[in-house]
């Protein structure tokens, strides 16, 4: 199933870069104390996408790491968020929606490393 895939459109990864944008817009705005928690954001939520990508141009074991390194850095977008929602920087309805974004993300790239469970 995996060798199939290189052929194909990826929709994990079209809906990573909505996911990745709509996270990118929400922290923009930050105050300059929250930069560093701002920038963190935009370097996981872009690197979901970005690893997504190259997997799916890779095989074998190098496919699966860049897709590992996707789930991962989308669980590091969750965390950024809930805490800036927490302490009332983004709004947590806004907050909301990009966490289920990248949630349903999580999932297709969990379906994607685990195709047989």
């Amino acid at each position: 199933m995996l060798d199939a895939l290189a052929n194909t459109d990826l929709i994990a990864h079209r809906k990573a870069l909505d996911a990745a944008g709509a996270a990118i817009k929400l922290v923009l705005r930050l105050p300059t104390p929250l930069k560093p928690i701002a920038d963190q954001v935009i370097r996981s939520a872009s690197s979901v996408p970005a690893n997504l990508a190259e997997g799916h141009g890779r095989s074998g074991r190098d496919r699966l790491q860049f897709w590992r390194i996707a789930y991962a850095s989308a669980k590091e977008v969750d965390s950024h968020l809930r805490l800036l929602a927490a302490t009332g920087a983004i709004s947590s309805s806004a907050a909301q929606v990009v966490l289920d974004r990248f949630d349903q993300v999580r999932a297709m790239i969990w379906r994607l490393l685990h195709p047989k469970a």
